[in-house]
């Protein structure tokens, strides 16, 4: 069986960012703090904590304190427990998906001023492997198919395009010469990106030779409209340069819709559901329609 105890010691030292303020959180010593965490970490025989400063949780760290919050959230069932807010919630979530839609539909929620969220960006593609290792409550990512123990919700589908400056256009000949968009400068998010590679494919053509690779969605953006590069771009993120036409083709217009899900476990706390609810009723106001529902 878990020690609550030793749990409680170990989600105040994430939460704060160390012993000391850890101890202060919880009205201990920090020497108290610190041996809680040695007693939880030789009971499972593995750290749950890397001694950086601020500490970090190991992966098994994050499970635990992720298995804590449900449980806090499981009491709220049971008992108006006022005094146990906010609560934390961590979710994983593409940085597209970041930049456009979810901030007003996490605020569309009516418990939202009584959270707090923890937000993992990670690549729609590979973001559910955090759900698997029980890192998270929650997670928005391109996979349909629910880890055990979850639960699957299709949100809709963020519609990306083949996008660049007109002078990019314009200097590397894309609309004239598209057998060649492959050696030109293309931006890519990160090593886990693979919709220019999916562009690319389409026409026929091998991966592209010249990465700028941008780990943020808004600098993404910025880099495409300063003319460093092209990529693919959410429609829902960049209509006003389109609108204005700082933003065009690559080449004969060219679309790809990733499918956005909301996994969440099957045991979620009444909180939770409303969130997914007000998360899904924003998204289908937003997003276009999940494959099959149009």
């Amino acid at each position: 069986m878990l020690d609550y105890r030793l749990l409680d010691a170990l989600a105040a030292v994430i939460e704060t960012g160390g012993f000391e303020r850890a101890a202060q959180k919880l009205h201990l010593t920090q020497s108290a703090i610190s041996q809680r965490i040695r007693q939880l970490e030789q009971r499972l025989g593995q750290p749950v904590l890397l001694r950086t400063t601020p500490p970090r949780a190991t992966a098994m760290g994050w499970r635990l304190n992720n298995h804590l919050q449900q449980v806090r959230q499981l009491e709220m069932d049971l008992v108006d427990t006022r005094d146990a807010l906010p609560l934390k919630l961590r979710l994983t979530v593409n940085a597209d998906s970041m930049a456009t839609w979810l901030a007003p539909a996490l605020a569309r929620c009516e418990l939202s001023p009584e959270m707090d969220f923890d937000l993992v960006v990670e690549d729609q593609e590979v973001g559910l492997k955090r759900m698997r290792q029980g890192e998270v409550m929650a997670c928005i990512c391109a996979e349909s198919r629910p880890v055990n123990g979850g639960a699957v919700m299709a949100l809709g589908r963020l519609r990306y395009r083949a996008l660049a400056s007109p002078a990019f256009v314009e200097r590397y000949q894309t609309l004239k010469y598209p057998e060649n968009l492959n050696q030109i400068p293309c931006l890519v998010f990160n090593h886990d990106d693979q919709l220019q590679h999916q562009f690319l494919e389409s026409l026929r053509l091998p991966p592209p030779q010249r990465i700028h690779r941008c780990p943020s969605s808004e600098g993404f953006v910025q880099m495409a409209l300063s003319g460093l590069g092209f990529g693919m771009l959410p429609e829902l993120q960049v209509q006003p340069y389109l609108n204005r036409g700082e933003l065009i083709d690559v080449s004969p217009p060219y679309y790809l819709d990733v499918p956005l899900y909301w996994h969440y476990w099957q045991t979620e706390s009444s909180a939770m559901t409303q969130l997914r609810e007000a998360v899904g009723a924003h998204a289908k106001a937003v997003l276009l329609p999940s494959a099959g529902t149009e």
